[in-house]
């Protein structure tokens, strides 16, 4: 269930609390109300090296329970936005509101085939969660879905019943839930493990050897974040000390709403991801505890 928020205001909506923005920002929301005219595209290369070690290692003491890469872009994921909270407002109905909770959903296929049915999946990370229990919690929803073909509940099922409309009354129905989204008075069933209503929406395309690609925001919904992690592969790069080495490197995406934060706070906010790669003994560390990192370094 999601968390409802707590000593609601007027002016705020069941998923978020109205938050006054700049002026910038306030203009900025009439000027261009489409979440979709206001992107920003950043990728990265990320070195991975101390990474794979460090899953080797983890992955040979707990074989029952594999941890991935995208695992741990998850975990890093949820750590920099708690540190960086501007990352988890949304504009929506020209307002700006942040978020009471952190949520991260993915797509996974029931089967690695052509055709193969997608669910969509939400987190909910907590405070005392680490890459243990997010991996763990990941690979148990995952492999519950996959016992089934077809959907099983939740957003799945009904996104199926709203595809068997036909198409003139589905039209209406929709323009209907458009008007209440805008507005913020969705029924909780529509928007209940909705990955467009999370704070991110992420894509493995590592586990189909795809590399990271950029892939749009949504006008419906309430999510600003869009995330695409590559395959890993060996590239030649530069260490600090200027020798070139082959690494091992993954292609990061992320596409932005610009409107609730400006490009120098998205840059910094990646700069903890490149940290945690590097040091990943970070990720066992519960998701409460600061990393410690210095933004400003």
């Amino acid at each position: 269930m999601k968390t409802r928020i707590k000593n609601k205001k007027f002016g705020d909506r069941p998923d978020g609390h109205y938050v006054k923005a700049p002026g910038l920002q306030t203009v900025m929301g009439y000027l261009f109300p489409k979440r979709t005219d206001c992107e920003v595209y950043l990728n990265d290369k990320l070195d991975a090296t101390n990474l794979i070690k460090y899953l080797e290692k983890k992955n040979a003491e707990h074989p029952e329970y594999k941890t991935t890469i995208f695992h741990c872009a998850l975990t890093s994921i949820d750590r920099i936005i708690r540190e960086r909270p501007l990352l988890n407002r949304f504009i929506q109905g020209y307002r700006m509101y942040e978020r009471e909770e952190i949520s991260l959903s993915f797509v996974a296929k029931r089967r690695f085939a052509d055709g193969a049915n997608e669910s969509l999946m939400v987190l909910v990370p907590k405070d005392d969660d680490n890459i243990d229990s997010i991996s763990r919690k990941i690979v148990g929803d995952v492999n519950e879905m996959r016992k089934s073909e077809v959907a099983t509940g939740g957003i799945d099922e009904l996104l199926d019943k709203f595809a068997a409309i036909p198409r003139i009354f589905l039209i209406f129905i929709i323009r209907i839930i458009r008007w209440l989204d805008f507005w913020g008075i969705n029924p909780e069933f529509l928007t209940e493990g909705d990955p467009n209503y999370t704070t991110v929406l992420a894509s493995n395309l590592g586990s189909i050897k795809c590399p990271s690609v950029y892939h749009h925001l949504n006008n419906y919904g309430t999510n600003s974040i869009m995330i695409t992690i590559g395959a890993l592969h060996k590239e030649e790069m530069v260490m600090p000390d200027g020798h070139k080495e082959i690494r091992d490197v993954i292609d990061f995406g992320a596409t932005l709403d610009e409107r609730i934060a400006d490009g120098f706070y998205f840059a910094k906010s990646i700069r903890l991801l490149r940290h945690i790669f590097e040091n990943p003994e970070l990720l066992d560390k519960p998701l409460g505890e600061p990393s410690g990192f210095d933004y400003d370094k």
